[in-house]
């Protein structure tokens, strides 16, 4: 379902889906609910303070294993919710649109 305006579809949980943040280096990590998530970020209520999220990147843990996870950085704080977007393998971002990269090349 698209809401807000999104360029992804985003799906909204009907229930607290419990989750983790945790430094890349694995010296913090924060508990959260996963409010929705799409194929490119996810938006979560934060639990504790959220000055760690300051980090270029961190994993947002899914499973209690720790076995799922996604590697991600932090796009936007309102109060205790925040805004995460998922970082793919070779580190890059998706590119806005095919129009933005076709017009830098030469």
């Amino acid at each position: 379902m698209k809401f807000d305006g999104r360029k992804d579809p985003r799906v909204k949980m009907d229930h607290r889906q419990p989750v983790n943040l945790m430094g890349s280096d694995g010296t913090w990590r924060r508990s959260c609910v996963l409010l929705d998530v799409s194929q490119t970020g996810a938006k979560l209520e934060v639990e504790g303070t959220l000055d760690v999220l300051q980090a270029k990147e961190f994993f947002l843990v899914l499973s209690s294993t720790g076995l799922a996870y996604r590697r991600c950085e932090l796009v936007w704080i309102d109060g205790t919710t925040a805004g995460v977007h998922f970082v793919t393998a070779d580190g890059k971002k998706k590119p806005a649109s095919t129009k933005a990269a076709a017009a830098q090349s030469p």
